[in-house]
């Protein structure tokens, strides 16, 4: 069988490993699940099958994540907003504007905030045998174990990674009816060996355990199709629980225990095409332009500025506050932030990616004691709606109030940031509940390190 040929993308410093298979009208993203490799796959001839016949009613994009397969080792495993970014420096590479994304399993959550990110570049969103919203929730359902187990399980994973003990143990869970396939055995422990190390299979799970996307489904409004079997090792409810947050989602649960997906691939198949074809036959929903996204909000402000104006006056005042918006600005033109509106001595500005949010408050907070001022900062991930160049919902009004919350030299954030950030290295001191002015209670939590390195500490822990 020919492989495809495998190219590479460069998202910041890092190379993506892809494959395009077909050149159909529309384009489907494939987000593959735990590890992958873009051209060992291709030596499984039911995983083989199923890109085929996927690649048979759309241009078929195939990756590696970051840290997996083919694509740069990297320190850790990052945050879901980093390999969004993989993503789009894919999609870029390969000349595609819009497409539908597949997520399957662990790649669910990215495809369901991708879509809700950039709504303008997804036209569905398509996920099986996905994990659940959060492990939080699962854990309040009685569907996974402890942390304490957990945690005691990703050791074990890691000393076992490659070995044929690993290998069974994982074919039993994930596909049961291949449990007595020794080549197929054989050739999953190859597999996980030349797609991952042990280090970052366990930064991986501790990403996983700490991911919370339920306060961000809402957001989600492209269509989306969510595909579950009823045997998944990977718990149905929380596949029930995504279909009934995002809004108007299109449930199908399958009958059968193999969480694999091109095990018994046909009736996946089958779900993802009818859907798909009815999404771009809609030319009116193909065409819709989003004016409503995922974003996070950053607000900044000085503080005791009515004080230092007073004590400067006001030509000393103004060149600061010129020197500050200068400095300000800076970050956001090195953090990827968009200014859209600026008080006075304070910013607003959105990201797309809270961690992205984060650094930049903490690098404008450690820079402005050099002019001789403090600024404090709140950040928050939610649902915005865009119409002349300027944004507003609700979620802009909760970062306004966080922000009224935070101290001097203090980066606060909700508690959805703080959830959507695992794996980022970023760490937090909870703050408590607070009430915030006609927007009921928020937990609310104070960053205590943002440095990009930090994130190696995951392996450690």
């Amino acid at each position: 069988m020919d492989v495809p040929e495998t190219r590479y993308a460069r998202s910041g410093d890092v190379s993506i490993a892809f494959q395009v298979v077909g050149d159909g009208q529309h384009d489907i993203v494939f987000v593959p699940g735990f590890v992958s490799n873009v051209e060992l796959a291709w030596q499984e001839p039911r995983w083989a099958g199923f890109y085929q016949r996927l690649a048979a009613f759309g241009r078929l994009i195939l990756l590696d994540k970051r840290g997996t397969g083919l694509s740069d080792r990297v320190g850790g495993i990052p945050p879901l907003e980093t390999r969004m970014d993989d993503v789009r420096a894919v999609m870029d590479a390969a000349g595609s504007e819009r497409a539908a994304l597949f997520g399957i399993s662990e790649g669910g959550p990215m495809v369901l905030l991708f879509a809700a990110t950039h709504p303008g570049r997804t036209t569905a969103a398509v996920v099986y045998g996905t994990v659940s919203p959060s492990r939080a929730w699962a854990l309040e359902a009685g569907l996974v174990r402890s942390r304490e187990e957990r945690l005691r399980e990703i050791d074990e994973d890691m000393r076992t990674w490659g070995t044929r003990t690993q290998a069974e143990a994982d074919v039993r869970a994930m596909a049961p009816s291949l449990a007595n396939d020794e080549e197929f055995k054989q050739w999953w422990g190859t597999l996980c060996r030349v797609s991952a190390s042990p280090g970052a299979i366990k930064a991986l799970d501790l990403m996983n355990m700490e991911i919370d996307i339920r306060a961000v489904l809402p957001a989600v409004r492209t269509p989306t199709l969510v595909i579950h079997r009823t045997g998944d090792v990977i718990p149905i409810e929380g596949a029930r629980d995504i279909a009934r947050r995002v809004p108007g989602a299109r449930y199908v649960e399958l009958p059968g225990e193999d969480h694999a997906f091109f095990v018994d691939s046909e009736p996946i198949l089958k779900a993802t095409r009818d859907f798909l074809t009815e999404i771009w036959e809609d030319r009116a929903l193909a065409a819709a332009e989003a004016n409503r996204i995922l974003a996070t909000v950053l607000f900044t402000d000085i503080v005791g500025s009515t004080e230092k104006a007073i004590e400067l006056g006001d030509r000393a005042w103004s060149e600061l506050l010129t020197d500050h918006h200068t400095l300000v600005r800076r970050q956001f033109a090195r953090f990827r932030g968009t200014e859209i509106d600026t008080a006075g001595d304070g910013f607003f500005a959105t990201f797309d990616g809270p961690a992205r949010a984060i650094r930049c408050a903490s690098a404008i907070i450690e820079a402005v004691p050099a002019l001789g001022i403090d600024v404090r900062a709140g950040v928050h991930t939610g649902e915005c709606e865009l119409g002349d160049e300027k944004v507003g919902g609700v979620a802009v009004h909760i970062g306004a109030r966080v922000a009224a919350q935070a101290e001097a030299g203090e980066v606060l954030v909700s508690g959805t940031v703080k959830d959507l950030v695992a794996g980022s290295g970023i760490t937090f001191e909870p703050r408590g509940i607070h009430k915030l002015k006609g927007l009921g209670d928020w937990s609310l939590y104070a960053v205590t390190k943002s440095d990009e390195d930090a994130r190696a500490e995951l392996v450690d822990r």
